[in-house]
């Protein structure tokens, strides 16, 4: 599943760098996981004994924030694994619980993953350790991805609030503004295929968190998960069947594009002015700048549409976490690494500015160091400022059920095949819900 759009962000803009070291904990366990709250003697104890541990991550150069770390903590050693990609990793890190070697001390985790972790028990629950204490640093709609089923499971590190990056020359020459409203929209999408020739944006048919995005901005749960055995499964509601129609009529008009995104002929289209606006995630306008150079100074940001007016409702696309795994020897050191690289304002501000990393935390998000940089490429509006807006409107009504590889491959033969084939995609819903039902059935779980 494509879940960390922010990480191909990095890796587009920087090169890849970092120390690749191999292997479990190398030295004495300073104690097991936690059953009652840490004290701070525990914790200045074990920051102060000789430790390595093992960061497994695919952040681009993640070693600069991981020296600002070893700055403060100079006893304790930090060997980084980049594994260059989620997928990647997921495989890496499921060998190795298997086996028992090689488990990392803290991993970099997708929010849609961390119930597939929490499910076999591999992440430690940080709350011991002062994780349920740090809530109120974070945007509310982004720590519900990590607090779930009465446990704190891994720290923020990145997100994608969603909004619209627009063509404000494609715009203008159709005589629309930047549409408030889908009923809008939809409007907008006749003036500009009219006007321009250009589609009005792309709804690709292989990007299943996008739609899952548009769901959550509608209301749409669509799924849940107790931590146990219990799954509901609620992708063909009647909210998400108003959106999936809403869609289906746009793309049956020819006035929105259904090309596979994040391929060499979406770059082109967007290059080209083939799609007059992208509904992307904060993480979306540095991309946009390395993808479509030529079309510097054409583009704007903002917010998604609503489907009633007035309202002001987003959704996130996209984020991770660092998560301790539950086989960590140096659970209080591995548990401080993953909170400092994603709390401490100067590691914050260092993943938002150097690598691009779209913040989660509240102070990061209002630092001028972030906040007030302007953009040529969008006519100098603070892209970042804007973003920061519309972090704090992101609905939490997206979680995640263990199984989300298998959601998202049943989505591309379903909905994702009817949106190539210009189908019934509201048909396709009901199919996909179904095969996501008999797929949890299988798998042993109880479907609400």
């Amino acid at each position: 599943m494509k879940t960390l759009r922010s990480t191909a962000v990095a890796i587009t803009a920087l090169a890849l760098t970092g120390a690749l070291v191999s292997g479990c904990s190398s030295s004495k366990p300073t104690g097991a996981a936690a059953s009652a709250p840490v004290t701070q003697a525990q914790i200045d104890q074990a920051m102060d004994t000789p430790t390595t541990l093992n960061l497994w991550a695919w952040v681009p150069d993640i070693q600069h924030e991981v020296d600002l770390f070893e700055q403060k903590y100079p006893k304790i050693k930090v060997n980084i694994v980049n594994n260059s990609g989620a997928t990647g990793q997921y495989v890496k890190l499921r060998a190795a619980l298997q086996s028992g070697k090689g488990i990392p001390d803290v991993a970099q985790i997708g929010y849609d993953h961390i119930s597939t972790f929490t499910q076999t028990k591999s992440l430690l629950d940080l709350t011991p350790y002062g994780g349920a204490k740090l809530a109120t640093d974070f945007v509310p709609g982004i720590w519900s991805q990590v607090a779930l089923n009465g446990g704190v499971w891994a720290i923020p590190q990145d997100s994608g609030p969603m909004g619209t990056l627009y063509r404000t020359d494609l715009f203008s020459k159709a005589g629309v503004s930047a549409p408030t409203t889908w009923d809008q929209f939809a409007t907008a999408a006749q003036a500009i295929k009219d006007k321009t020739g250009a589609y009005i944006t792309d709804m690709p048919g292989n990007d299943m968190p996008q739609m899952l995005g548009l769901f959550s901005q509608a209301g749409v749960a669509p799924f849940s998960y107790d931590g146990k055995s219990t799954v509901s499964i609620n992708l063909d509601s009647p909210a998400a069947q108003k959106v999936v129609s809403y869609w289906q009529n746009l793309i049956q008009k020819n006035l929105v594009a259904t090309d596979p995104d994040f391929t060499d002929g979406w770059y082109q289209g967007l290059s080209r002015g083939q799609y007059a606006s992208w509904l992307t995630a904060a993480w979306g306008p540095v991309f946009l700048q390395g993808t479509a150079k030529n079309t510097s100074g054409s583009w704007a940001a903002a917010t998604l549409p609503q489907w009633q007016a007035g309202q002001n409702v987003s959704a996130n696309w996209g984020g991770s976490s660092n998560a301790v795994m539950a086989a960590s020897t140096h659970p209080i050191a591995a548990y401080e690494l993953a909170k400092f690289i994603n709390d401490d304002p100067a590691s914050t501000v260092m993943l938002a500015n150097q690598q691009f990393l779209y913040p989660t935390t509240t102070a990061t998000l209002t630092n001028p160091q972030f906040s007030d940089a302007k953009s040529d490429f969008y006519g100098g509006q603070q892209v970042n400022k804007f973003f920061a807006g519309v972090s704090a409107t992101v609905a939490d009504n997206l979680q995640w059920v263990p199984f989300m590889d298998s959601v998202n491959s049943s989505y591309d033969d379903t909905v994702g095949k009817a949106i190539t084939n210009h189908t019934d995609m509201v048909g396709a819903l009901a199919v996909w819900q179904q095969q996501v039902v008999d797929y949890a059935k299988k798998q042993g779980f109880t479907v609400k």
